[in-house]
């Protein structure tokens, strides 16, 4: 499987536990937009400080080609995956009262 393959299902996946899942439908509404604007500059500074320092690197056969900010385009999408797979389950857990303090 390519890193783009992977960065595609991810985001299925991801986008799978947000609206059917957990059903907080966060792709549905601004807030989770609005967030992920707020986050995606300091990812790309990330990836940027990662990948030009030869920190990280991808094999140019397994990635689309694109880079953004000296990363691929799928660390974008893979970026994307993991935050709305983190707040879809922060806020599914919120509803239900679960509290990490306490556990």
């Amino acid at each position: 499987m390519t890193y783009t393959q992977l960065a595609v299902f991810a985001v299925a996946c991801a986008a799978g536990l947000d609206m059917y899942v957990v059903r907080t439908r966060l792709l549905t509404r601004k807030a989770f937009w609005t967030s992920y604007a707020i986050i995606l500059p300091f990812q790309l500074l990330t990836n940027w400080w990662l990948t030009s320092r030869k920190i990280v690197m991808y094999d140019k056969g397994q990635i689309l080609g694109p880079r953004l900010a000296s990363a691929p385009l799928e660390d974008i999408a893979f970026g994307f995956a993991l935050i709305l797979g983190v707040l879809a389950l922060w806020v599914f857990w919120g509803r239900r009262g679960i509290d990490a303090k306490k556990s």
